[in-house]
């Protein structure tokens, strides 16, 4: 296991420059930001030249490519929209596997509108996902899916009846503790439950200000909020063996959200921290 950092904090500097800064402080891999017009990776402009060298960066800085993310909306009630969505996907699913990556993360998309999350799962989410996990097998890539709480997978009822409806192999998670912790969601549980699903992993925090949530509770907004690991409420010595003892061993991706902290500083902070448990 290893701990790496998921590349869109840095969105005002090269893909190089993040290769060289993972390099030198000690970090196993990148989760790279992905999608038409991002300066880390748009799948739609890469040459073969550029895929060499991004295979150069990763062998001079000794910094793998966790997983290609790009996290658009699969569902989208535009059809034309959603069409371009999953062109994104497929053609980020060929990079992947030019560079010789497993995994591309997503969404599951975003409830339609007129529709609750079940519903959506249950009528649009067989349209798009089983195609787009077929796509992604012929390519031996992982298809994983972030569980933010505002699209369509917000708790694990809902991960179950997309499981049983999008069976494929190959199609699984980017499990983020901190989307189930504010939730009262059993984030080690979770982990027993879906291991098999776990494909990648974030690394982030959520600090809960008892303060305020003793104040306004739990129905209001403002008494949660995310961190860098360490600062806030997910037990990460419990939470990285459970990993362990379903057999995941990849990146501990540190999605850094902590606005009180700035972008290189959060993710150093974030990287000591997770290696006492590594």
């Amino acid at each position: 296991m290893h701990v790496g950092i998921l590349t869109a904090p840095f969105g005002d500097k090269s893909l190089d420059y993040v290769f060289e800064f993972a390099g030198k402080n000690g970090f196993g891999a990148l989760e790279v930001a992905s999608g038409p017009g991002s300066l880390h990776l748009d799948p739609f402009s890469i040459t073969p030249e550029r895929i060499k060298e991004i295979q150069k960066l990763m062998e001079t800085h000794k910094v793998a490519i966790s997983s290609l993310a790009c996290y658009i909306n699969t569902t989208d009630a535009d059809p034309s929209k959603r069409e371009a969505n999953i062109a994104t996907l497929k053609k980020l699913i060929d990079v992947a596997s030019l560079l010789g990556v497993e995994v591309v993360c997503t969404m599951a998309g975003m409830p339609v509108p007129g529709k609750d999350k079940m519903k959506t799962i249950e009528e649009d989410c067989p349209q798009v996902l089983p195609g787009l996990c077929d796509y992604a097998a012929g390519k031996k890539i992982n298809i994983a899916l972030e569980n933010w709480f505002a699209t369509n997978i917000q708790h694990f009822g809902h991960w179950d009846r997309l499981f049983e409806l999008v069976p494929h192999d190959n199609f699984g998670l980017n499990y983020d503790p901190s989307h189930l912790i504010h939730q009262q969601i059993d984030y080690i549980a979770g982990v027993e439950r879906y291991g098999k699903r776990i494909f990648h992993t974030h690394a982030k925090d959520t600090e809960i200000l008892e303060y305020r949530l003793r104040h306004i509770g739990n129905q209001a907004s403002g008494w949660w909020r995310y961190v860098i690991p360490g600062l806030g409420a997910i037990r990460w010595g419990e939470y990285i063996a459970s990993l362990r003892r379903v057999g995941y061993n990849g990146a501990l991706s540190i999605e850094h959200e902590d606005g009180a902290v700035g972008v290189e500083e959060g993710f150093l902070m974030g990287r000591q921290y997770l290696s006492l448990f590594i």
